[in-house]
């Protein structure tokens, strides 16, 4: 075989493959033949299980089917859909419970630090500035980390995992209800925190635990809450109601029900029938409108008026009164999509490959020392993050012109808007009031004249929802210098923070800095082309759609989901197309996201395609030759010796005389010269005798308990 070390193709005497050379697993890398790079190691996996997602047809099971009916079978749908709902209100509760104390701390934080920079402005003492916002950064960064200790797998956004639950893998403790509570209270403190994460991802895996949980009347974290609830003690049960819980979570944080059905489709399940898709899209609804119903109640005092759909809205895109040129997108303008496509796909590729060395450090130098240095790599983020924040808002900063609907009101804080809106404007109900009343609102005019607003610091020193609506539907002007450098510092900080021991997400962080870049595509066209129709939010639309596109490497799902955020169906077709070109781009260099931080935790993904070597395979190229068995009268000393030198639990049951094997298969009793294991009931002996092979460590454990 021919070496590639340092090249991207691979040569063997029957065929070339050029392209990533990270693709395969090391199970197919040693089945083919090939080596790994000692840099490009996995580390060592976890003890994964797999869930058992397909009917056993045995007698215990044939016995519960004896005993349904029309009657009984119509009452357990009945209440599937009630759990369904329920799930979906649990979660926009979730949602509203983030969005709410995020909202608090930040509006805490911003006021007193903005107060702070005013006075010392004119006295000389922004260091002390700089001291206060460290301070608050800090606390809240530590509380997250601290909640990450209590809970492991509570840290990053949870995507992976979830996706690796609904594949079949068995993560541990992803989806308990400790996981849920380090989950809610981590990412409230570390997006007050002032990290570059999102609470939006989170939400996903927020979601999944309240489906896998509340259907169960049960937990293991507290284990006195118990009740008897007959129903929904299968894996496959569980799967249909994380597969709900997930899609309501998309659903709640962008106000996107059909995107989170369809993201639970793409990105999650393995599994689907058709009766769950109406369940999933049901679950979905249910969580958008009971958080946009309390949302709009609580932040403008007009219950009922639906307002405010996710945790992220983007606002109504629409040309200025005065521009007569202005148009949302041509389509001459495509062509310049698909090249922000591609640019956004080669970006994305770049941040997963440095994200991806950076987990690798992390797991070979961080996270084998004690717990304490991962809270302070959490502190040593969100140090340099503080700092680079302010000294970029107060210091690389240019003083732009303010449009005229921009001179009123510029002297609150970031997430003042609400407050004021609420109180001034209680019953608007057009959304692109909302909107505007938002980004002039928090305009900040640090060091700047009259007339005047520091742009920088009005993209920094704000929240990141903020900068996102600001790089949308600001009508006053940005430099390129300043998008440029926002853009690059906020893409290394970004790809450094995401994978610390912080409850995190990625959604929000990728959009900011896709946006930014469209922005400076849309004012290098109107500046020095000449273009005048180029309506700058819908470049930065686009460029927010590309970059995360070449990051996550979702299609289908991410169209919807912009389309429902925005709310502009002719945004259908840029969208669509940005979307495609990111993919197939970022496709040619590396794995999405996700996909590779699958791949760094070792788990045995199962992919929907397989490679195009493994078709030439046979059963006997990956099966164990040394194989591990028991007899059917097999010594408990044995079997625990079997359990003691071995990483799995299932092993085959042999008997070497034929006439002995059809008494061993038969009934729902396991009888041996060793073993007399009383026969369960009829529910739960369906459950634990659908794999005799885990039964055989059951009652191992059983006996020795």
């Amino acid at each position: 075989m021919a070496g590639c070390r340092g090249s991207l193709c691979c040569c063997c005497r029957w065929c070339c493959c050029c392209g990533e050379r990270e693709t395969r697993t090391p199970e197919e890398l040693t089945i083919l033949g090939e080596t790994q790079e000692e840099e490009d190691e996995i580390l060592p996996r976890k003890d994964y299980e797999s869930l058992d997602y397909d009917r056993c047809i045995n007698d215990p099971y044939l016995e519960v089917l004896e005993t349904m009916d029309n009657k009984k079978g119509r009452r357990y749908e009945a209440v599937k859909w009630m759990m369904v709902f329920a799930i979906g209100v649990c979660t926009g509760l979730v949602g509203l419970f983030v969005d709410f104390f995020v909202r608090l701390f930040t509006q805490l934080k911003f006021g007193v630090v903005q107060a702070s920079v005013e006075e010392c402005s004119q006295k000389g003492c922004l260091a002390l500035s700089l001291l206060e916002l460290l301070g608050f950064n800090l606390t809240f960064v530590f509380f997250a980390s601290l909640l990450v200790l209590i809970e492991p797998v509570a840290a990053g956004s949870g995507i992976p995992e979830i996706k690796c639950y609904l594949n079949g893998v068995k993560v541990p403790g992803i989806v308990r209800l400790r996981t849920l509570l380090c989950k809610v209270f981590g990412v409230l403190f570390s997006v007050a925190g002032g990290l570059f994460v999102g609470k939006e991802g989170p939400m996903i895996h927020s979601g999944a635990v309240v489906g896998a949980g509340l259907p169960q009347f049960q937990s293991l974290s507290l284990r006195k809450i118990q009740f008897n609830f007959p129903y929904f003690r299968s894996d496959r049960d569980k799967r249909d109601f994380v597969s709900a819980g997930a899609a309501a979570g998309v659903a709640a944080a962008f106000g996107a029900p059909i995107g989170g059905t369809l993201f639970s489709l793409e990105e999650g399940s393995s599994f689907w029938n058709q009766g769950l898709t109406w369940k999933v899209l049901f679950c979905s609804m249910s969580a958008t409108f009971t958080l946009n119903f309390f949302r709009s109640g609580i932040q403008f005092g007009s219950w009922g008026s639906f307002q405010l759909p996710g945790l992220l809205n983007f606002g109504e895109f629409k040309c200025s009164d005065s521009d007569k040129k202005c148009h949302l997108w041509t389509a001459m303008d495509l062509g310049f999509f698909v090249v922000m496509g591609v640019v956004g796909g080669l970006l994305g590729a770049t941040f997963n490959c440095l994200n991806k060395r950076l987990a690798k450090y992390r797991m070979r130098n961080v996270h084998p020392k004690p717990k304490l240095v991962r809270v302070l790599e959490s502190l040593l983020v969100s140090l340099v993050t503080t700092v680079v924040v302010f000294v970029a808002s107060m210091v690389l900063g240019e003083c732009r012109q303010m449009s005229s609907a921009s001179q009123v009101g510029n002297d609150s804080f970031a997430l003042q808007e609400y407050v004021t809106f609420s109180s001034t404007f209680p019953r608007k109900s057009r959304l692109s009031e909302v909107t505007s009343d938002e980004v002039n609102s928090s305009i900040k005019t640090f060091f700047c004249p009259n007339e005047t607003y520091n742009d920088m610091a009005t993209l920094f020193f704000n929240s990141q929802e903020s900068g996102i609506l600001q790089l949308f539907h600001q009508d006053s002007t940005f430099s390129p210098i300043t998008l440029a450098l926002f853009f690059v510092l906020y893409f290394v900080l970004a790809c450094w923070t995401y994978g610390i021991s912080v409850p995190s997400g990625l959604f929000v962080p990728s959009l900011l800095c896709g946006a930014a870049f469209g922005r400076l595509v849309a004012n290098v066209l109107k500046s020095y082309i000449g273009l005048g129709h180029i309506y700058s939010g819908t470049f930065a639309l686009i460029g927010a759609a590309a970059f995360l596109g070449g990051v996550v490497r979702m299609s289908i799902s991410l169209t919807v989901i912009l389309i429902e955020s925005t709310s502009e169906i002719t945004y259908g077709l840029p969208i669509m197309v940005t979307l495609m070109v990111a993919k197939w781009t970022g496709d040619f260099f590396n794995k999405g996201i996700y996909d590779i931080h699958v791949g760094l935790r070792g788990v045995p993904l199962l992919e929907w395609e397989t490679e195009v070597e493994m078709d030439k395979l046979r059963a006997s190229d990956i099966m164990e030759p040394n194989l591990t068995y028991v007899y059917p009268h097999t010594r408990i000393q044995s079997l625990v010796s079997i359990l003691r030198t071995t990483v799995h639990h299932a092993f085959p049951v042999v008997t070497e005389n034929r006439g002995n094997e059809k008494e061993f298969m038969k009934g729902n009793q396991l009888i041996s010269n060793n073993i007399k294991y009383k026969p369960l009931s009829r529910c739960e002996g369906f459950l634990q005798f659908r794999h005799r092979p885990v039964l055989l460590t059951r009652i191992v454990t059983h006996i020795l308990t």
